[in-house]
Order: C-alpha cells, then structure tokens, then sequence
C-alpha cells in the first residue's frame, strides 16, 4: 500500500498545477500524481499550435512541483471513498487523505473508424507529423478547435489538407454566421480544401467517406470533433456528475469534504455568469487547477476566475472569454471586417461573452463588461 496525504488522479495541467498550488500552502505533505500519459506533465496548446511553427519539443516539458511523487503510464481504475484508497491498473493501491480527480477529457470518437488518429495527446502529435511529410495528403475531420488548428499547423509544413465537417463553416459553434464563413473562404485561400457540411459516414487510417458519397484517400487521417469529460472513475464512485464532475466554488464535491475535482472534467460555478460550466481549455486548466490545489491544503479561497482561450489560425487570431456560442445574439464592432474586431455575446440583454478578433490587451476589459452585466464591447 502506498501512502500519500494528497493523491491527484490525472498528470496534466491541471494536475501539475494543483501540486503547486498544494505545495504553497503545505510544504511538507507528501503529494502522489498518477498519469495514464506515459509522458510527465506538458503544455497541450503547442500540439496544435507552436510545434507546428517550428518550436522544439523541449518548450513542452513543465517544471515540476516541489516534492510532489509522479507516477506516468497507470490508470486510476477504482476509487474507495470511505476508505479513502484507490488501485491502478497494475493492481497497485494507494491511501489518502484528499483526493484531486483531474481526470481531463477524451476525444470524441466514431465507432468503427480504425486508424483515424483521435488528436488529444503528445504520441499522437509525434504520429501526424512523422505522416506530414511535404506533399502529403492528410485529411482533417472537423472544423472546431482542434480541427482548425491543426489543419492551418499542417499546411504550414507543406501538406496537402482536405477538411470534412458537417457544420456550414470553420468556427461555426463559436463564431457568428458572417465571421464563419469568412474564416471558411480564407483558409480555401491558404490552399485547404474545405469540405462543408458533409457528414463522415466511414473512416479509417489512409480513407474517408462522406454520406454524400465522397470518397478520399489521404496518408493520413486526423480527427478533432471535441471531447468528452472523463468521469467513468467518479461515477463508480458514485459521484455526482453532469456533463462533468459537480463541484463547489472551491473545487469540493458536495457531500465530500475530503474529495475535489478540477480543471477538464469539472462542472463548477461561474461566478461572473451564475451558471455551472466546464471548460475545456488552457487558462481554467492552469487557474482551476491551482485554486483547487490550494483548496485542498487549506486555502479556502472560492475560483472566481473567468477563464480565457485563444487560437491562432495562419495569420489571425483570437481571445475569448465568457459564453462565446454563436447560438447567442451578437453585437459585432469591427474596425476591419471580419478581421479585426470585437464581438460581444448577448444574452436577455446582458453580456454573457466576448470574441476579440484580432485585438489584444482587452481580455481584462472583457470580463469586466461580463461582470458588470451590461453594454458592449468596442473595439
């Protein structure tokens, strides 16, 4: 049995965060970080962005904190609450006091599409590029996030890209319809072949089909169509979950005082907005995953925090902030159209999001106006 005062089930962001965030507020207590990633700890935004434009994978690897245990290549697969223990998939058991489920998030996957490369993790960035060979032909399923990133990231070493997405257009969950379309356009301009609202009826290494009777042969085929929080681990332990791990301003499950979940797979109160939401991206995974951290060791201090993203897509690029979902009414302000400009996201007449397109040093501005409830956002 291993023994450990603080255990954090999850080895990425969040969970190296949470270790520093432990660390300042306990020095001494014995921290255990248990990773299914074979890798220590890395910084996920550069597979799509800053790999691709030439930065080595040494700018991946984050400092560790102080002291803390990390165990890499084991999966958590049973949690104890009363206990207080859990086992890994090599049987091994672990005690503790406090308990951190940073469990993260897996990619959405279609049943059957053998070879198709689920894009989320380090080893999957080292299979794209050892296929991105100049010239290649690589397709891209999906036009969100991910999708985007990685297409603009692969052209800009000399692939061939073909995108495939059901939606209208690139960024059309996120952006309004005009700005949607007008990203779609540009990246046909960067030499993407942009394949809107076809849907992928099968897949697999080097092929994909399209309901639409499409058929593509590519080197490769990577997918991005979003992820799903990973909460297989809590639900066995009978936590509550709802799209995400349910927990407290302070990062707590209810009804647990010894039990905390943080950064991709929680579902927490944003204060700013009066809803529960869980995030996905860079800012929250660092800044829940430290509070929460925090929380554990006896700061008692609520996540007040309105978590930002970013994207870069070949020459433009973003930062957003709050609700930004194009199912709301916007306000848009652009001082050049659809390329640079501010969009604020509105709700019942509040503001509940904002899109800087192009614009910078205003994230601070942004969340202001969301907290403050009214007006808009101008460039």
């Amino acid at each position: 049995m291993h023994t450990t005062k603080y255990l954090i089930v999850g080895a990425g962001m969040t969970g190296d965060m949470a270790a520093k965030g432990i660390r300042e507020h306990d020095s001494e207590g014995s921290i255990t970080m248990i990773g299914a990633d074979p890798h220590p700890p890395y910084k996920r935004p550069l597979l799509t962005k800053g790999l691709w434009q030439g930065a080595p994978e040494e700018k991946l690897w984050r400092e560790p904190a102080e002291g803390a245990e990390l165990v890499t290549g084991r999966r958590i697969v049973s949690v104890d609450l009363a206990a207080h223990t859990a086992t890994d998939d090599a049987a091994e058991e672990y005690s503790w006091e406090k308990l951190l489920l940073a469990t993260g998030a897996k990619p959405r996957q279609v049943p059957g599409a053998d070879g198709v490369i689920w894009y989320r993790t380090l080893d999957d960035y080292r299979h794209v590029r050892a296929a991105a060979k100049e010239g290649a032909h690589i397709a891209v399923i999906g036009g969100g996030f991910v999708g985007s990133e990685i297409a603009a990231g692969l052209v800009g070493v000399g692939c061939r890209v073909t995108m495939l997405f059901p939606e209208p257009g690139i960024g059309h969950r996120l952006f309004p319809a005009g700005l949607s379309a007008s990203v779609t356009d540009y990246y046909r301009e960067k030499g993407v072949e942009v394949l809107a609202g076809e849907m992928v009826s099968a897949a697999s290494a080097n092929r994909v089909e399209t309901q639409s009777g499409q058929k593509l042969e590519a080197d490769a085929v990577v997918a991005g169509l979003g992820v799903v929080a990973d909460t297989e681990l809590a639900e066995a332990a009978g936590l509550e979950v709802n799209d995400g791990i349910v927990v407290d301003e302070y990062g707590r499950v209810p009804g647990h005082d010894d039990v905390f979940a943080a950064g991709d797979v929680a579902r927490f109160p944003v204060l700013a907005l009066g809803i529960l939401l869980r995030i996905e991206h860079e800012d929250h995974a660092n800044s829940h995953g430290h509070a929460v951290g925090a929380n554990m060791a006896g700061a008692d201090k609520p996540y007040d925090h309105l978590p930002f993203f970013y994207s870069d897509l070949f020459d433009l690029g973003y930062e957003a902030v709050g609700l930004v979902d194009s199912r709301l009414e916007t306000v848009e302000d652009w001082q050049e159209p659809n390329r640079k400009g501010v969009v604020t996201y509105v709700d019942d007449g509040r503001p509940r999001g904002v899109l800087l397109w192009n614009v910078w040093d205003k994230l601070d501005a942004a969340r202001d106006l969301i907290r403050a409830g009214e007006g808009a956002l101008a460039v």
